[in-house]
């Protein structure tokens, strides 16, 4: 029962900062199977990966739309980019010893941070 009540507490903290930032639920959900479920580097990604399979973010993303913040055309491309790169980074990824794949990872998150706290 502990581990449902944290899955869903994941989740919804995940959904919550999803739709309030706009930021990809990895960056949350990742994090919180390495430290809280002790998921290695590898699982946390796929899991990952695996539930955010569509609809996840439909009832977020109708939301934005029916209030003029969704560009339907770039969301389509990027879509259709993302498809075939995931594949690909995940055919890279899961033959990447679990210790660098999570060293990347943060060097990955410590990029973007110095980049949103330094922006103007």
């Amino acid at each position: 029962m502990n581990y449902i009540i944290t899955c869903l507490g994941i989740g919804l903290i995940a959904g919550t900062l999803s739709g309030i930032l706009g930021i990809g639920g990895a960056v949350v959900i990742i994090p919180a199977l390495i430290y809280l479920l002790k998921f290695s580097q590898h699982l946390a990604q796929g899991t990952t990966l695996a539930l955010m399979v569509p609809p996840i973010g439909l009832l977020a993303a109708l939301t934005y739309y029916r209030a003029g913040y969704v560009d339907l055309k770039t969301a389509v491309f990027i879509c259709l980019g993302f498809f075939i790169g995931g594949l690909a980074g995940a055919k890279v990824a899961v033959e990447i010893p679990g210790v660098i794949l999570k060293r990347l990872f943060g060097i990955y998150l410590l990029i973007v941070s110095f980049k949103m706290l330094l922006a103007k």
